[in-house]
């Protein structure tokens, strides 16, 4: 292997490490809190997660205008003022931000619970998007192994903080919003440590430089705007249900969502080097490596899928209550395989080819649909099935573009794969809305096993070509 080889290699090893032990303490909290609090509470917690998935809105892409800025580039050689200038603006205006929040909501949300969501998601905001330009420069300046620690520290803190509040007897929604913002605090104190060469660089005196922050923001919230309305397909969704049914409805169909979220962790792991990697990647060769790599990815999703089957076995053992909304686990398991394709594979070339309108066009497109299907199955048919199956045909169809669009640019078709994609998709959810367990779960490995027999050629050429591109290049 050469040296640009194996420091990915390395990379991604720091990653899956830290995202693998992420999993390990993610699946405990998920499991054990909805056994250890009230439905009730575990909807207000969920609530509180929802609402904090969105607070990057409010950073209005600055953040990632610095990351596409930097993306590739060697940390050493990075312009200290300038960073140094631009993180200590953005935690003023952020500060100023969360203020103002709390004395506007204060005064419009009368409702208890509620307003003390809306106010730890505030405090959420304050610390997430002022880490968040922190993390961002470690990831697009290669500096994955810190990167790591730090989203393996944010767990470990939060699920040793749940760990002492629940043994102590305490299980109040609150108490779980508090240990998650703990480990947000934590996480940014090491952030800043390891940023403070430049964060507390002492040749250069501080100042606002609003040209630098419009640059910024000009560049960025395109791709902001993007990650936004791609996380809002399934959002208003999920408002939508939260709005037609009670809060409890809210929390088991969260649960469903987060247990289907939980093999994102794994590719998590390697999308993280995906941009920066491909940004040093000849152009020449960036066609052929797509569909290499989106044909071992495939099989692997595929073969994921299969641990749906004891997943579902063990929860329903460990948590009965929640067993009605494990049912529409099998429409929303296969959600992850379009989720995790457009997050490996789809957006960091989009990031690479500079595709940052394309992107934001599709998933604007695909957030109409979004609330269409929202209007129409939550308020006019009150169908809970219905607005769960949107969540995975959104999903589908925001792929499918992406798909198209890419494999024009290269000159490649497409469609056979995207067949073969959506027959096993649709096998596994007939397969098990309708059949047993162990009844569907054969019938969707024999598929699996014919479509991996039908792409054996590709497969096996995919497989080749990684293996002489990390010898040669």
């Amino acid at each position: 292997m050469n040296s640009k080889t194996i420091i990915l290699v390395k990379n991604i090893y720091y990653t899956f490490s830290a995202n693998f032990l992420a999993l390990f303490l993610s699946s405990a909290v998920i499991l054990i809190i909805p056994k250890m609090i009230g439905v009730a509470d575990y909807g207000y917690w969920q609530l509180y997660l929802f609402y904090s998935s969105y607070v990057g809105f409010l950073h209005f892409g600055w953040n990632d205008g610095i990351y596409l800025k930097l993306g590739g580039a060697n940390y050493k050689e990075i312009d200290k003022a300038y960073l140094q200038s631009q993180f200590w603006s953005l935690f003023i205006f952020q500060l100023l931000l969360m203020t103002m929040g709390v004395t506007i909501f204060r005064e419009i949300i009368t409702q208890p619970e509620k307003n003390i969501i809306v106010n730890f998601t505030l405090l959420c905001m304050f610390l997430v998007n002022t880490r968040l330009m922190l993390v961002f420069i470690l990831e697009s300046t290669n500096r994955i192994r810190e990167y790591s620690k730090i989203i393996l520290w944010e767990k470990l803190y939060f699920s040793f903080f749940i760990l002492i509040f629940l043994l102590n007897g305490i299980h109040r929604f609150e108490i779980l919003i508090v240990a998650d913002l703990l480990g947000k605090v934590i996480t940014l104190i090491y952030s800043i440590y390891f940023c403070r060469d430049f964060i507390f660089y002492k040749k250069y005196k501080f100042k606002f430089n609003f040209l630098k922050i419009y640059e910024n923001i000009t560049i960025g919230i395109k791709l902001m705007v993007a990650n936004i309305s791609s996380m809002l397909i399934i959002g208003v969704l999920r408002l939508g249900i939260e709005r037609n049914w009670d809060v409890s409805t809210f929390g088991k169909v969260s649960l469903t969502l987060s247990l289907t979220s939980l093999l994102m962790v794994f590719i998590n792991s390697i999308s993280i080097v995906m941009f920066p990697a491909l940004r040093r990647t000849d152009s020449h060769s960036l066609p052929k490596l797509y569909f290499s790599i989106k044909n071992i990815l495939t099989s692997f999703l595929f073969l994921s899928l299969i641990i749906y089957y004891p997943l579902k076995i063990i929860l329903n053992l460990w948590i009965p209550e929640y067993s009605e909304s494990l049912r529409y686990m099998a429409l929303l398991f296969p959600l992850f395989v379009f989720e995790a394709k457009m997050s490996l594979l789809i957006n960091p070339y989009f990031k690479t080819l500079r595709y940052e309108k394309t992107l934001l066009a599709i998933n604007l497109f695909t957030l109409v649909l979004s609330m269409i299907l929202t209007i129409v199955s939550t308020f006019l048919l009150n169908n809970l099935t219905l607005a769960i199956l949107s969540m995975t045909v959104l999903m589908f169809i925001r792929y499918f573009i992406a798909e198209m669009i890419i494999a024009t640019k290269f000159k490649n078709s497409f469609l056979k794969d995207s067949f073969l994609e959506l027959l096993l998709i649709l096998v596994f959810i007939y397969s098990n809305w309708y059949l047993s367990t162990m009844a569907a779960a054969i019938v969707y490995i024999c598929f699996f096993i014919l479509v991996l027999i039908i792409k054996k050629i590709d497969i096996n050429n995919s497989l080749l070509h990684v293996k002489l591109l990390s010898k040669n290049k």
